[in-house]
């Protein structure tokens, strides 16, 4: 059976968001079967902690240990430790029922969604093309992401551009690229969705791919010239990029809605890398920033002590 995008992204990435690195199985027995509230109790860990200052997203899976594989009891954590977002790259995929039973906890809890997946396929020459079948694609995903945004009241959906032609001029392929955006761009507009485009490091993660740089990313979201045209910022992928993060932060800023951390090297938390986060976030922060920061990383540890350096980390890099 083909693997599905989500699945693709993850492989890529190197960890997964069905499955959590590490861990013992004992703890995990043990944890699962208490109630929430005590495995929000776990020494180290504050039952309810203050609210981060900007708006940090967990996927389902980071803090298992802690919340148990329950993705409602996963929100609620979540909410105790002060985050004010989650994202789930998969969301699309998941039955309507269960979308509207994770989305009422998040209105309850008053937790924001950051983007999910719409499109994310990395083998194909999709938006580069002319191609009247890839278009028939793009506009059956593009009305999906509209129904999953509208079924859960998630504002951004995420499209990757896909993989660029050999045997095509440049500019020829960006031309593709805007006309396509454009196309999905009008079957969003009128629900309010925005789609999401993110530049991807060809050197570590996913060589051949045509988007690769925030100011290329820009350039084709002013030439769409659409509300629902935006891009997702991934901090890890443009540090091994370009680097020059602030500066092409303040470059791109109007047309940037979203982000995605990681430290590099090993694209794990916060503080374990060459990434100054804090300076990052206060940069955010003191520019206003509103949307959602997508934890798209792994961990530096196994179990629960992982999830706890996670925490630590944040809470440190939030300290501005």
């Amino acid at each position: 059976m083909p693997k599905k995008p989500e699945d693709r992204l993850e492989k890529a990435q190197g960890f997964s968001r069905r499955t959590f690195i590490g861990g013992a199985a004992a703890s995990m027995a043990a944890l699962t079967a208490l109630p929430r509230r005590a495995q929000a109790s776990i020494p180290g860990v504050p039952a309810q902690a203050e609210k981060f200052k900007l708006k940090y997203a967990p996927y389902f899976g980071m803090f298992e240990n802690h919340a148990g594989k329950d993705r409602i009891d996963q929100i609620k954590f979540a909410a105790d430790q002060g985050f004010l977002a989650m994202f789930d790259n998969g969301f699309m995929n998941r039955p309507a029922a269960e979308q509207e039973k994770l989305a009422r906890e998040m209105d309850r809890l008053g937790l924001e969604w950051g983007p999910f997946v719409a499109y994310a396929d990395f083998k194909v020459k999709s938006f580069v093309t002319r191609d009247p079948e890839i278009r028939a694609m793009l506009k059956k995903r593009a009305q999906t992401a509209v129904d999953t945004a509208k079924r859960a009241g998630i504002k951004w959906a995420l499209m990757v551009p896909g993989r660029f032609d050999e045997g095509l001029e440049w500019d020829y392929q960006t031309a593709n690229v805007v006309d396509n955006l454009k196309f999905c761009a009008e079957i969003c507009e009128s629900s309010g969705l925005v789609i999401v485009i993110e530049p991807l490091n060809a050197w570590t993660n996913h060589p051949g791919l045509f988007l690769t740089k925030i100011p290329q990313a820009y350039q084709i979201c002013k030439a769409v010239g659409s509300p629902s045209c935006k891009i997702v910022n991934d901090i890890y992928h443009q540090q091994i990029t370009e680097g020059n993060l602030i500066p092409n932060i303040d470059m791109a800023w109007d047309e940037i809605a979203a982000y995605h951390v990681g430290d590099n090297p090993g694209r794990k938390e916060p503080t374990t890398g060459e990434i100054n986060y804090r300076n990052i976030f206060k940069h955010l922060s003191e520019k206003g920033f509103q949307g959602v920061l997508g934890l798209e990383h792994g961990k530096s540890q196994p179990g629960l002590e992982g999830e706890k350096a996670l925490l630590t980390a944040y809470r440190a890099c939030d300290d501005f």
